[in-house]
């Protein structure tokens, strides 16, 4: 299994989970865990996804990027192995 962080942050508007998850199915990747908060209009979005051997990691990342311009967020990929290096204590 290969696991990925991603994280949409931006202003809060209509559609951008079914966006980001309407492409994660085009594409195979099965979301594990999903968190979803919204702060005074502010929208935050963290999913564990598995990306299985479908896409490289590179391209997903750079076409969730696009799509993140193309809806008003900010959309970043990181391999599970980083983001648990970077956030330890």
């Amino acid at each position: 299994m290969k696991r990925t962080i991603i994280t949409v942050v931006g202003k809060d508007a209509v559609g951008i989970i079914a966006k980001v998850c309407t492409y994660l199915a085009q594409n195979g990747v099965n979301i594990l865990d999903i968190s979803q908060t919204i702060v005074q209009g502010f929208f935050n979005m963290m999913m564990i996804v598995d990306t299985g051997s479908v896409k490289s990691f590179d391209n997903l990342s750079h076409e969730l990027e696009q799509i993140g311009d193309e809806i008003g967020v900010v959309i970043k990929c990181q391999h599970e192995e980083i983001f648990d290096r970077m956030h330890r204590i």
